[in-house]
């Protein structure tokens, strides 16, 4: 689901990813990421709530992402529910990320990518002697640890907060994805639904809580998300109550966010180079602006951020 506002980077990011991601779906489903039918519904009481304003162009009859999907269309007022101004549908993808990180990890491998674990306090470190494969001290180091830059010793960047999301996983199946603009039960409450591919399960969400470091699941919001999205797609138990949900687990993820958006720029730290790019994680695939499809184009940026580098310091190439 794009989330992207008009007009922005991260709207040319999101129109970017697409051709990719539709390549996957249709020809590699070992990926993880297959097509899924979206409704996308709006209240127009939502407006200016976290959720709706997260939402803003998803949600509007006219978005500019419309000419991407060929079966884009308004869902007729006479089909909506009570309460509900307007509709979208359109064919989009859904991600299984248990089965497209790994996938990602091998592609890497495949190229001669070399991962290394490590703890780094300060993101100077990351060019010592040793932590590079080669042994060798780094020319260059790319930051890309999410929330971890607003404590990390060299970046500390406060702009970085978290938007708390929680979610319920179910082994009950939707026949489409679903969301809309906001919930009755609070500002910071929405509804989500996504089936992810080859039995990965049910994705039932969720919240957007800006600000919020909690880690663990809140029992009382769970039961909340389950409630919403029965009640939008009571197919997930045949027209039953939530107790008819079989939940495998319970999850919370901290967004990485960042006021005024992504960061992406290069900075000396300590002598040594650094392109930065906060809003990228490895750990985490959803913020403020982005989710995890739209991570490939902004990863395009960075590369030709660092390419520039690359000629401008005769940086030999090291892999």
């Amino acid at each position: 689901m794009p989330v992207s506002v008009r007009n922005t980077p991260a709207a040319e990011w999101d129109k970017n990813t697409w051709p990719p991601l539709e390549d996957l779906a249709r020809n590699q489903p070992e990926s993880g990421v297959w097509f899924q039918g979206t409704e996308i519904h709006n209240r127009k009481k939502d407006l200016g709530t976290a959720t709706a304003t997260w939402f803003a162009d998803l949600l509007s009859p006219d978005p500019w992402f419309k000419s991407l999907f060929s079966d884009f269309k308004e869902i007729p007022k006479s089909d909506l529910k009570e309460g509900v101004d307007n509709a979208t549908s359109f064919t989009s993808v859904c991600i299984n990320t248990a089965i497209y990180l790994p996938w990602l990890v091998s592609q890497c491998l495949k190229n001669g990518v070399v991962f290394k674990r490590a703890i780094l306090k300060h993101i100077a470190d990351a060019a010592s002697p040793g932590v590079h494969h080669s042994g060798q001290a780094a020319d260059l180091i790319l930051n890309c640890t999410g929330l971890a830059s607003h404590k990390l010793g060299g970046v500390e960047d406060k702009l970085m907060y978290p938007a708390r999301g929680q979610i319920v996983l179910v082994r009950n199946e939707a026949d489409k994805m679903y969301s809309i603009s906001g919930t009755d039960d609070g500002s910071e409450e929405v509804m989500y639904i996504m089936t992810r591919a080859a039995g990965g399960g049910t994705v039932l969400g969720g919240c957007y809580q800006k600000g919020n470091w909690e880690s663990q699941h809140d029992p009382s919001l769970a039961i909340r998300i389950m409630k919403r999205c029965v009640d939008m797609c009571p197919k997930l138990t045949n027209g039953k109550g939530i107790e008819h949900l079989d939940v495998v687990r319970h999850g919370v993820g901290l967004r990485p966010c960042r006021e005024g958006g992504a960061r992406i720029e290069k900075e000396k730290v300590n002598g040594i180079w650094v392109v930065v790019s906060n809003l990228l994680s490895v750990l985490n695939t959803a913020n403020r602006s982005h989710n995890s499809t739209t991570m490939a184009m902004l990863a395009q940026d960075i590369k030709a951020l660092m390419d520039v580098h690359r000629r401008q310091s005769n940086w030999s190439k090291r892999r």
